[in-house]
């Protein structure tokens, strides 16, 4: 199942596990939209003709949602049962944190192990390193502002960049470094617009024809950046905000593989006995965690991209 905030490689990561964990000489099961489809039984057997051709499809061709009614235990209750019908011993769940937290209490109440693959555009979850849907996200970002750079070049503008990530600037850093931004910013690194304007100034009287910034949702600086570029450079200055752009596309080939690895890790952890584990992906190895270690820690962004980036915010 696919629960929480779509993100490309959930499609893949289902057809893998599908066809991994037959195999492994299970008989896999698919749930359409998330949590409200176990309370209201919408599982189904995966045969051939619900998963094939969805490998290169973006988002999640299973559905997703937020439930509400799953927070009550009546309502699992149901969704229990409706597992029971059909025999299903153990889930597989791509999402994000909230998606995992919900599953643990499942557990918690029925007993039902699970495995959590990790899928958000954000790269927020603590305890790994990569999460399903980041590198597509990142594509996506790229392609977005190498657009906006030809028109910017045209008319000597400067333009600002809002990307997703919630309260998480990991989008917004390394869209400023991949893609050139004179200047980023992100909810983790201290910012000084007085010395970015001294720096930006210099720049401009060297040559340079516009300006780009990148700004993380998280700030809420947007448009208050825009207007500040727009009057400390006496430049036309234009906010684009890229919204959820961010979560579609056909995944990248990166995050079609990652997505087969994070599947076979997590079937081969419930073979061995996993009760309530995510998988994550820690300085190159895949392992597990359990939720109650991920939730009770908070995510950190790499020490090596704040370092990277911390010039582009002063």
């Amino acid at each position: 199942m696919t629960s929480g905030g779509d993100a490309a490689g959930m499609n893949p990561a289902v057809k893998s596990a599908v066809d991994y964990a037959r195999k492994c000489g299970m008989t896999p099961y698919v749930v359409e939209w998330g949590l409200r489809g176990l309370i209201e039984g919408l599982i189904h057997e995966a045969t051939d003709d619900r998963i094939s051709g969805i490998l290169h499809r973006g988002g999640t061709v299973l559905g997703s949602s937020r439930s509400k009614r799953f927070f009550e235990h009546s309502f699992r209750k149901v969704a229990y049962e409706n597992l029971q019908k059909v025999g299903i011993s153990k889930l597989v769940v791509v999402g994000g944190d909230g998606s995992f937290n919900a599953l643990n209490q499942f557990y918690s109440d029925f007993g039902v192990p699970f495995a959590g693959i990790p899928a958000t555009i954000d790269n927020d979850i603590a305890g790994t390193d990569y999460c399903l849907g980041v590198d597509t996200a990142l594509n996506m970002i790229r392609q977005s502002v190498d657009s906006i750079r030809d028109t910017a070049a045209s008319f000597s503008r400067a333009f600002v960049i809002e990307t997703m990530g919630r309260d998480c600037g990991y989008l917004a850093m390394t869209s400023a470094l991949a893609n050139g931004a004179d200047v980023c910013l992100v909810p983790e690194v201290p910012y000084d617009l007085d010395s970015i304007a001294e720096r930006l100034r210099v720049n401009k009287e060297n040559g340079q024809r516009y300006v780009l910034g990148v700004v993380a949702e998280g700030t809420g600086m947007g448009e208050t950046l825009t207007r500040w570029m727009g009057d400390a450079l006496g430049m036309d200055a234009r906010l684009t905000v890229l919204g959820h752009v961010q979560r579609g596309g056909s995944p990248t080939v990166y995050d079609r593989i990652m997505a087969h690895k994070f599947a076979v890790a997590a079937i081969d952890g419930l073979i061995a006995g996993d009760q309530s584990q995510v998988v994550v992906f820690k300085d190159g190895v895949f392992g597990s965690k359990a939720i109650s270690e991920i939730a009770d820690t908070k995510h950190v962004v790499d020490a090596d991209l704040l370092k990277l980036s911390a010039d582009l915010s002063s």
